[in-house]
């Protein structure tokens, strides 16, 4: 829920000052949005928006920020870059206050020199291309840990267990190749090197070839950088083929996506994940976001991509919210995120700086447990 100090802040801000003419007559912060909310990816754009507007709309019923209640526009690009070019323009030209929360790699570096352009924030990718961090942008704002952090935690797992013999499976774009040069940077500290590296292309479930390459190595597991729908087809045609070995994910595949997708082809499955589980009540911020999912009658779904969601809604109000009195602009939003230092959303640690726009390193495992659950 909306803490004492958030609520006195939301409520007693002042008024709007120093926006755009169409966003100083506005009653709304409106955000955009573009991410796949149809074709393979589409559970991905669909949850994380889910619940990001499900943490902005506790924020609107406490009157908003400065009086302005926050809302997200949304266009669907279908996890397709062109699309989501087209979008960012349309958007830009459409005078949102920021960009937020656009899903996957290709899509956001498609992006990024709109972005750049017309110099407007772009807040918490779901991505952890080094692409996009490297070197830092003061508009581009980060909420999740790295894919190198992500594949690092990977590989010493499977070298602890004594597995060595890793192949990657990637999706053949900048993500695919964001992940495997994680992991092969990752294996290289260890003086390792993939048995074997296949692709499939976005948005396709044709594994069939990959599945071959990398079976012809016998290796001990393999590291799926790709969407849910993809990895899903390369596990049951693996498995087919007589792969016993296992299988681990970057976040980015969408957990609960993938599990509803293999059912009890799951079992053992194991993801790595950049948000606290949504599922374990150990931390306070499951237990206020599973609340406020039970306010709505259950119309948001808890899993890792809406938790995703609801913590970057919650870091974009948190810089919002510290301003110097004037009321929201871009400007100051990109300052007050930068003011933020080190702070703890409800267990989750985030730290953010003028030199440093990446909020969380944060990385664990979790499991496919086969009755379409995740453990930690």
């Amino acid at each position: 829920m909306i803490t004492r100090r958030q609520f006195s802040i939301l409520a007693g801000a002042a008024p709007a000052f120093g926006l755009s003419r169409v966003q100083a007559q506005s009653s709304q912060i409106v955000l955009g949005q573009s991410a796949a909310f149809t074709g393979p990816a589409a559970q991905l754009g669909i949850q994380f928006h889910q619940g990001a507007k499900l943490w902005f709309d506790q924020v609107n019923a406490q009157g908003g920020v400065a009086g302005k209640s926050i809302e997200i526009q949304t266009l669907d690009d279908g996890y397709e870059p062109d699309r989501c070019a087209e979008n960012t323009r349309k958007l830009i030209e459409e005078d949102v206050f920021a960009l937020f929360g656009y899903i996957g790699t290709p899509t956001s570096l498609a992006a990024l020199p709109l972005v750049k352009k017309a110099q407007i924030p772009f807040i918490a990718p779901f991505t952890g291309a080094m692409g996009l961090r490297e070197p830092l942008l003061r508009n581009v704002f980060h909420l999740r840990a790295s894919y190198n952090d992500e594949t690092e935690l990977i590989v010493k797992q499977l070298t602890n267990l004594g597995l060595k013999k890793i192949a990657v499976f990637y999706q053949n774009d900048s993500y695919g190749k964001a992940g495997l040069d994680g992991s092969v940077l990752a294996l290289s500290k260890l003086n390792l090197k993939p048995v074997a590296q296949a692709t499939v292309e976005r948005n396709s479930v044709d594994v069939t070839a990959a599945v071959k390459t990398i079976m012809a190595a016998g290796p001990d597991a393999v590291i799926q950088i790709s969407a849910y729908k993809s990895c899903a087809a390369f596990i049951r045609a693996a498995r087919k083929a007589g792969f016993g070995g296992t299988y681990y994910n970057v976040s980015f595949v969408g957990t609960q996506a993938l599990a509803d997708e293999l059912g009890a082809d799951g079992a053992g499955v194991v993801v790595s994940q950049v948000v606290p589980s949504p599922y374990s009540p150990v931390r306070p911020i499951t237990r206020e976001f599973v609340n406020a999912i039970k306010k709505t009658g259950g119309k948001v779904q808890a899993n890792y991509s809406s938790m995703e969601g609801y913590l970057a809604a919650r870091l974009f109000t948190e810089g919002l919210q510290r301003d110097t009195g004037r009321g929201p602009s871009r400007e100051s939003l990109i300052r007050g995120l930068e003011s933020i230092g080190r702070q703890h959303l409800g267990g989750f640690s985030v730290q953010l700086s003028a030199s440093n726009h990446v909020a969380s390193s944060f990385v664990e495992l979790s499991m496919l447990t086969g009755d379409g659950r995740v453990r930690t």
